[in-house]
């Protein structure tokens, strides 16, 4: 049986495709753009919030009204909006962020490694 699974988009063509796009329809030019792109992120997190606190029914008004799918995705959301408020305020945002996540990496795990498919721990060699 053959996989005919089309390749995944790469991420950064991608995050450049939508900031052109969106630099094509920003309706606020300049600085105050840039803040409200930035600002967008606090709006993505919100919903992040919005969506665990309807998949735990801790509203008793509405009760249960995401799945954690919806967390998932808002998640998603975040991610992408925080790659994209990166990439405008750098044209070098890919390696920008490549440079801090092996930042991070060497600060929480020094010189773990990880083998492939596993998402934490060490292994011999």
């Amino acid at each position: 049986m053959t996989d005919h699974t089309p390749p995944a988009p790469d991420l950064w063509d991608t995050i450049d495709t939508l900031s052109q796009w969106l630099d094509t329809n920003r309706p606020v030019e300049g600085r105050e753009g840039l803040l409200l792109r930035i600002l967008k992120l606090s709006e993505e997190v919100g919903e992040v919030a919005q969506a665990v606190i309807g998949v735990t029914g801790q509203n008793p008004r509405k009760g249960v009204t995401h799945t954690w799918e919806d967390v998932q995705a808002e998640l998603c959301d975040v991610v992408v909006t925080a790659l994209l408020a990166l990439r405008t305020l750098t044209p070098e945002a890919r390696e920008v962020f490549g440079g801090h996540l092996d930042r991070v990496r060497e600060r929480a795990l020094g010189s773990v490694r990880l083998s492939p498919g596993r998402t934490a721990g060490p292994y011999p060699g």
